[in-house]
């Protein structure tokens, strides 16, 4: 049996979500699906990204030029900070695209809202160094995830992967995930409150993860790394455009794949990004890992995320795999 969820946010606010998502659903007409043309014969569309970071490539394939040349005209949009509340935006037509993580997108779709993953972003590897993970004080008594029993962790957003792959960890490290208390704190709080002892840990990411490791404070394990092939970044639409603009979708999607390929290459690139889009400072910025940027999703692991999340009260259902991903999304059942 699934556990219920352990705190007041997961009973009220997600019971507030619900509602809020059976009603865009609900007011999904026929504009959700339809595209508009801007005035050079471009077809516009909107993104949602994240608020915290692996948006990069977005603005990389707008600067390179890689969306004008599919005939795009893409609005980047600021989402979210619980990017599973960007579904509703996409299911009532005011953007086409939208990011999030894997259990933003499962939270969608264990309710069968119908929505789809059109392409990956980023997914855990072993081929790079770790971008995201638990910090504590240098001086800290918690040394391994088991430790975290008894704690409080902060997170950016409750009931998500962050939350998961804490849980996850802190079972296989042979502790119980159901005596560790999360809170919610805004992303760029969240070095500072480990710092202050407001929290016993946190769980960071992105260039916050690697400001916290060069503030000084200690990182545990490998982050998400440990579970190589969970997806940590994702777009997906609704199932309503998808199927009523096939080619822009593709085309949308093929140009995030260039996009991609170029952040890989060119890593002064992705930071250039972040200097403009976050509140790091330049220094900071050019010390951080680059994340390794893949359009890929493993179903494998995803299969394994949804079965873990309901065991630990995070989803309120299993979706079935031909819930979750558009026909073209480039999805394999193996790598790292």
């Amino acid at each position: 049996m699934p556990k219920s969820p352990r705190n007041p946010w997961s009973r009220l606010s997600v019971a507030c979500v619900t509602l809020a998502l059976a009603a865009s659903a609900a007011a999904c007409g026929s504009g959700a699906s339809s595209t508009s043309t801007a005035s050079d014969g471009t077809t516009k569309v909107t993104v949602l990204r994240s608020s915290g970071a692996l948006f990069e490539p977005l603005y990389i394939a707008q600067k390179q030029g890689y969306f004008k040349d599919a005939g795009l005209d893409v609005t980047i949009k600021v989402g979210a900070q619980d990017t599973s509340q960007n579904a509703p935006s996409v299911l009532n037509g005011e953007a086409q695209f939208a990011m999030t993580d894997s259990s933003g997108f499962l939270k969608g779709a264990a309710k069968n809202l119908p929505i789809r993953i059109a392409t990956g972003l980023v997914s855990a590897t072993t081929k790079t160094d770790p971008t995201d993970g638990l910090l504590v004080k240098k001086n800290s008594s918690i040394k391994s995830f088991a430790d975290l029993e008894g704690k409080t962790v902060g997170l950016a957003a409750l009931g998500g992967t962050i939350q998961f792959i804490t849980e996850y960890l802190v079972e296989k490290d042979g502790g119980d995930p159901g005596k560790v208390k999360f809170v919610s704190l805004p992303t760029t709080s969240l070095n500072d409150a480990v710092s202050s002892g407001k929290t016993d840990a946190v769980y960071s990411f992105g260039a916050f993860y690697a400001a916290g490791k060069q503030a000084g404070l200690r990182s545990i394990g490998n982050g998400m790394n440990d579970l190589p092939g969970i997806t940590q970044g994702l777009i997906f639409s609704s199932q309503k455009y998808l199927a009523g603009n096939a080619a822009t979708a593709a085309k949308f999607t093929g140009a995030v794949a260039k996009a991609l390929a170029y952040a890989n290459a060119h890593p002064e690139a992705v930071r250039a990004v972040d200097k403009k889009y976050t509140q790091l400072t330049a220094d900071y910025i050019d010390k951080a890992p680059v994340p390794y940027y893949d359009k890929t999703i493993n179903t494998t692991v995803m299969r394994t995320v949804i079965t873990k999340m309901h065991g630990y009260g995070l989803l309120s259902s299993e979706p079935k795999d031909d819930a979750l991903y558009w026909q073209k999304a480039p999805t394999v059942t193996t790598g790292s």
